[in-house]
Order: structure tokens, then C-alpha cells, then sequence
């Protein structure tokens, strides 16, 4: 067991490319991390880490034993998810990030249903506007409401989300309706924004016109500025139900402010283009049973939940 944690935590400072990370993942010290690493040096008499005062390298030795190691490590996670396929009941903690209005709205309520029909798998929710780190931050799953690119990571699709634009009927009474793209770069635009996102590229599409499908659709990509912006999607709801400027929202997050009249769409000629919903695992070939559970239990309940918000909703 004490070379399997080892392994485990070699793998993990590889991962995050220092002592002090792999320490804070682990809720280890460093000094504990370095001596854990040192044991499995030991042990397999080589050296596995190239150290200096700034940077930390898995020698070449290291990295054939890091490929190893996450053989060693999956086949373990595949042995107990074969336990669990044989009638065992999933066990252990699933940690879990998603956006912070989907958590509160759509994520938080379905935990506790989740729960009582799984009772030895606990969950840690976390929830933020901001793209965690899912290595570093040691995540099982992530919930993602984004252009997702090519990556490393598994990617398991719930939904495509469809975006507006929406602003109170006070704010465009005042300000005049943008009718055109470019006329959004003389109206305030509320704007999510955190180091790192692209939330203020906005880009819009015209959709063809003309006879069938003989025309293409008309991509229109702005830079957006805006008098004021927040870390926090629903932060930028209330300011636009308040009448401070235009908000670009998925629909099911503003579905009931539109119904009431508190938010009007903007330029429904001119939609945003659309966003998926989707649950991102980090890069492994087979999840763990409690994992698995989980995402398995979410999806057709999120799909619903969303599409019940509006008709149009999801696409």
C-alpha cells in the first residue's frame, strides 16, 4: 500500500511540476511530498526527479516510470469499478466544479436526490464562474458552459445551450434597440470577466437569407467594452433587470426575467452563437464507479431541467 501512495504521489507531482503544488493537492506538507518521493527513489534505486530552485523535471528514467505508474494506478481504478459493475455499491468522495448560477439552480438541487439513492458516495461541490485547474485542483468532474477546444481531457456532452442578448425595457427605451452587430459598440455591455476568459469577444450570427439552404449564415466577432463587469453571471442578471446596460446570457439562466417582461432579447436576428454544456473528466480511460454514477444520474436530468426553463433553451 505504501508504494501504491507513493506512486500516487509521484504521478501527482509530475502532474503539477512541483513539491509545494503536489503538497496542497495531497493536503501534505512538501517536506512529507519530497520523503514519500525519496522512499520510491529508494526503492527503485534511481533517480526519478531532476530538482533545481525553479524548476522540477522528471528525468528520463521518471517519465518511463510516470507512463507506468498511471497503468498501475487505472488498473487499480478498473478493479474497483469491476466490483462495483458486480452488484457493489459506488463509495467515496466525487469532487466536483461547476459555474456558480448552474450550481446554485440546476447542480445544488439534484445533489441530495443523487445522494439518497447513492449514501457511500459523498460529494464536494465547488462552484465558480472561473475555469479551475482540474489536475491541480484535484477535480473528478467539471461542468462546463463553454466553447470547449481540443484537449487531453474526456468530454461527455449534455446539451447545446442557446445565448441572447438581453437588456430591461427601461434601458432600451432609453438607449435606443442596437438593430446591427456594430451597434452594440455604442451601448454598455455587461460583461463576465476573470483572468483568462474570452467572455468579451462576443460573436453573433446573421442567419442566411434567402430561398432553403442556398445561403450561409454571416459570423459577426466583436470586442466588447463595457462600463462595468463582474466574476459572476448572475451579477450581470440583476444589473441588466436594473437597467444598466446588455447581457450575454444562455437562455434557461434568463428565461423567467424574459417571460415576466423584466428582459427583452436583443436583436433575435443577430443571436450569439450558441454554447455547450458538457462534463469534462480528466484524461483517464475508464472512470471510477462513483464518478461514472454520478455523470450517469446527471445528464438526462439536466437535459430536462433546462429544456423545461424555455422551449428554446436547448437546441
Amino acid at each position: 500500500m505504501a508504494l501504491l501512495e507513493n506512486m500516487q504521489v509521484f504521478v501527482r507531482v509530475v502532474d503539477l511540476g512541483s513539491l509545494s503544488a503536489a503538497g496542497r493537492n495531497l493536503r501534505m506538507s512538501p517536506a512529507l511530498v519530497s520523503h514519500r518521493i525519496q522512499q520510491l527513489e529508494a526503492h527503485l534505486g534511481a533517480r526519478l526527479l531532476n530538482r533545481t530552485t525553479r524548476q522540477l523535471q522528471a528525468t528520463e528514467t521518471g517519465q518511463i516510470f510516470y507512463q507506468h505508474c498511471l497503468e498501475v494506478l487505472e488498473a487499480v481504478e478498473r478493479a474497483h469499478s469491476s466490483i462495483a459493475a458486480e452488484g457493489g455499491a459506488p463509495s467515496g468522495s466525487v469532487r466536483v466544479t461547476a459555474p456558480l448560477g448552474f450550481g446554485r439552480r440546476v447542480l445544488g438541487p439534484l445533489v441530495p436526490e443523487f445522494r439518497a439513492a447513492n449514501p457511500m458516495v459523498d460529494v464536494r461541490l465547488r462552484l465558480s464562474d472561473h475555469l479551475l485547474d482540474l489536475l491541480r485542483e484535484s477535480v473528478d468532474m467539471a461542468i462546463r458552459m463553454a466553447t470547449l477546444k481540443d484537449s487531453s481531457f474526456v468530454v461527455r456532452k449534455i446539451a447545446d445551450l442557446r445565448r441572447v442578448l438581453v437588456a430591461a425595457p427601461e434601458y432600451l427605451a432609453a438607449r435606443g434597440r442596437p438593430q446591427a452587430p456594430s451597434d452594440l459598440l455604442e451601448h454598455d455591455c455587461l460583461l463576465l470577466r476573470f483572468p483568462g476568459t474570452q467572455q468579451y469577444r462576443w460573436t453573433l450570427t446573421t442567419p442566411a437569407k434567402g430561398d432553403g439552404a442556398k445561403g450561409e449564415a454571416k459570423s459577426t466577432k466583436l470586442s466588447i467594452a463595457g462600463p462595468m463587469d463582474a466574476d459572476d453571471g448572475d451579477v450581470l442578471t440583476r444589473w441588466a433587470v436594473d437597467g444598466h446596460g446588455i447581457a450575454l446570457k444562455p437562455l434557461w439562466e434568463v428565461a423567467e426575467e424574459v417571460k415576466s417582461g423584466a428582459l427583452e432579447i436583443v436583436m433575435p436576428d443577430h443571436p450569439p452563437e450558441p454554447v455547450q454544456l458538457a462534463i469534462v473528466y480528466p484524461h483517464r480511460a475508464l472512470l471510477p464507479a462513483k464518478v461514472q454514477s454520478l455523470s450517469d444520474f446527471l445528464v438526462p436530468r439536466v437535459r430536462g431541467l433546462l429544456a423545461a426553463s424555455h422551449p428554446d433553451a436547448v437546441l
